[in-house]
């Protein structure tokens, strides 16, 4: 849109011109005299006219939008290339379906059972077969929530429902038990909400995260787990006869072995019996904010700490009020710009809180009898707080609820995990920096900081494993000091962080943060503990991969059937069996029925089996490696510290078999090192002989002495 013109004087460009920008007129001919400085003369060959306003700014607009449309081109043609050059996922579909006529909202695994909560109550499931053996369906609102605990032969429940309303269920054999409603109250106006649970490893102990009123607290309840199963086994009171168990043939998609045939047993709810109530013994509420001092001297704060109980919480100091308030004055004055505004009103503050076993940081005491993998502690952090504080368990309500430690971090606390084993603890804080806890041996493994600008969102513990021959594989026994575990980031990268007893703890990279395609952000991360090394990751797009974290690539995908999407990919209902090679995800509706009637709406559970597929078969079945494999093997930091030390002897006594001449001037090393000491030895007992004998004839100490 511009032709050859000779003997023309052209505008510089824009990005060459001094001075503020102007309005360009409608024509060049009454361009300024001051201007000339901004024209240049150019070779007439090669200089074009410039077009007259409005069609200059035509030009422009065309030349922009041809610009954005090659750049869009250029990037789908660049994402073609990469799918086309990318290997395609083998897709798994599931081997199980239970279908059901109302929504499930939560699920959890015990033992060979799976519990689905719902609208007005939860149902018990066999894991192999998907049929239902039980469904309480006694409530007004639905389930959200549900928690269910292996205590050996039977199984704690625990349903949480809209209402904030929790319960405790035991579940032995054929019968189904409630033990106490945690939070019911008559009086609707002072009723308390359940926020989370937690139950100790074993089953002995359980706590509550409850609010009311504007407040929030800690219940702990300590369990009668033996005389709960004397008072079923031996009821005093029998269950109605007459009470048939409703069951519903569920359709399965893949073959029911005749193995588990015999697990079709009749469940029924037995509300006649009554168990013992657990035993209340503990309120933790959250720290009080730190205030001026009221004590007049250093010796009164000290005199206020008994037995050294809460030192290090910030609550016992020496500042006063005048200090707090001028440190606000300077803060307000230093961020007036970020403070000016409307404040939103500071939520309640909530916790996160783990039962410890005993180790060397926490002892059980000698005069306290119970089994050795009782919890001793209950460790708890409260959002924005920099403490983690420590709570013994062996108290009675009676008892002051104060910590017996605090373990204090530089920023809060946002995250944290405990592993399965209840061996290690990782703290996050808001700082992206994590500290790594051996809770065994009773020492920090290390401080790792995340990369620039990540942020812990989760925690997802990694049983340890070893890479051989190209496969994970798990030791035979348990390994000390070492430990694995998988980090996502809020801003949906994921990392490897592994630490050692002898090496700092490092952070590897395992997904980048997606840029431009927002559809692959990850939502959730499971951990597989049936294959080694082995992650479950749900995107936004409602994709499910298998990833291997050593390599790190992806295997495996898995997906349901096509016309049952995922109700909410950005939250997957779903859950990992820890003993089984199997997990379950909730699907949508069918969208092939065309149906409108709530009532002929079916939804779907799904099972999917790591078994069913080749390749993973053989992982989960060969998962293990034997501890006589370790000691041939170049994998010290899988064997235990004596084995590490008898090892390193002897081979340091081969290294000398070898060399005569070496192990000769050794051993002579040794002899003179051995007479040495004996001789100083000799001079230490004669000078302290000496300085006696001098003290009982003068008494008094020569000088020197």
């Amino acid at each position: 849109m511009s032709f050859l013109r000779g003997g023309q004087i052209q505008r510089l460009p824009i990005g060459t011109r001094k001075g503020p920008l102007e309005v360009p007129l409608p024509t060049e001919k009454d361009w300024p005299k001051d201007d000339e400085e901004d024209h240049v003369l150019v070779d007439p060959d090669e200089e074009l006219d410039s077009l007259p306003q409005p069609y200059r700014m035509i030009n422009k607009l065309v030349d922009l939008l041809f610009d954005q449309a090659w750049e869009i081109i250029e990037e789908r043609n660049v994402l073609r290339e990469a799918e086309s050059s990318q290997i395609q996922l083998t897709v798994y579909p599931p081997l199980g379906e239970i279908q059901l006529n109302k929504m499930p909202t939560c699920m959890a695994v015990s033992q060979d059972y799976v519990f689905i909560g719902g609208a007005k109550g939860f149902s018990i499931y066999n894991l192999y077969n998907a049929k239902r053996i039980y469904a309480w369906e006694k409530l007004k609102v639905d389930v959200t929530s549900i928690w269910a605990t292996d205590l050996g032969n039977e199984i704690l429940i625990a349903p949480l429902d809209e209402m904030g309303i929790i319960r405790l269920f035991y579940f032995y054999k054929d019968g189904l038990y409630l033990v106490k409603v945690i939070n019911e109250g008559d009086d609707t106006s002072k009723q308390t909400t359940c926020i989370k649970m937690e139950i100790s490893q074993g089953g002995d102990f359980v706590a509550f995260l409850l609010q009311g009123a504007g407040d929030v607290w800690l219940d702990v309840y300590k369990l009668p787990k033996e005389t709960w199963l004397k008072e079923v086994e031996h009821p005093q009171l029998t269950s109605n006869p007459k009470k048939k168990v409703r069951q519903l043939q569920l359709n399965t998609l893949g073959p029911t072995s005749a193995d588990h045939l015999e697990m079709d047993i009749n469940v029924c709810f037995k509300g006649d019996i009554k168990l013992t109530l657990p035993v209340y013994t503990m309120k933790i509420k959250p720290p009080k904010p730190v205030t001026g001092t009221t004590f007049k001297s250093p010796l009164e704060v000290f005199a206020k700490i008994e037995d050294c109980y809460g030192l290090g919480s910030g609550q016992n100091h020496f500042i006063k009020d005048s200090q707090w308030e001028r440190q606000a004055e300077i803060f307000n004055a230093s961020y007036r710009k970020c403070l000016d505004g409307e404040w939103e009103e500071e939520p309640l503050s909530t916790a996160t809180f783990y039962f410890l076993l005993p180790s060397c940081l926490f002892a059980m005491p000698t005069e306290v009898k119970g089994p050795s993998g009782m919890a001793c502690v209950l460790g708890v952090h409260w959002s924005r707080s920099h403490n983690f504080f420590l709570y013994s368990l062996n108290r009675t309500l009676k008892d002051k609820a104060d910590p017996e430690g605090v373990w204090p971090c530089a920023a809060p606390i946002v995250a944290s995990q405990l592993s399965c084993s209840s061996s290690y603890l990782v703290l996050a804080c808001e700082d992206g920096v994590l500290t790594l806890w051996d809770l065994a041996k009773g020492f920090p493994l290390g401080v790792a900081a995340l990369p620039q600008g990540c942020f812990c969102q989760s925690i997802h513990f990694l049983r340890y494993f070893l890479v051989h021959k190209g496969q994970n594989m798990y030791p035979e026994d348990p390994v000390k000091s070492q430990m694995k575990c998988v980090v996502l980031c809020t801003d949906a990268s994921l990392h490897l962080v592994e630490a050692s007893g002898t090496q700092g703890p490092t952070v590897s990279v395992l997904v980048e943060r997606p840029v431009k395609h927002l559809e692959k952000t990850i939502c959730a991360v499971a951990p597989v503990p049936a294959l080694p090394g082995m992650v479950l990751i749900f995107s936004k797009n409602g994709s499910v991969c298998l990833m291997d974290v050593a390599k790190p690539e992806t295997i495996c995908a898995f997906a349901p059937p096509g016309g049952f999407p995922l109700e909410a990919p950005w939250e997957p209902v779903f859950v990992v069996s820890r003993h089984h090679p199997c997990f379950l995800l909730r699907g949508d509706y069918s969208q092939d029925t065309e149906s409108t009637d709530d009532a002929e709406i079916q939804y779907s559970v799904f099972y999917f089996n790591f078994e069913a597929c080749p390749f993973l078969e053989n992982i989960s079945k060969n998962c293990t490696i034997p501890q006589r494999d370790l000691d041939d093997m170049a994998f010290p930091q899988a064997l235990p510290l004596e084995k590490r030390c008898e090892r390193f002897l002897q081979n340091s006594y081969r290294k000398l078999e070898k060399n005569p001449e070496k192990e000769q001037e050794h051993w002579t090393r040794l002899r003179r090192y051995s007479c040495l000491l004996q001789r100083e030895n000799f001079k230490k007992e004669a000078a302290t002989t000496l300085g006696s004998e001098k003290v009982s004839v003068t008494g008094q100490p020569l000088p020197g002495h």
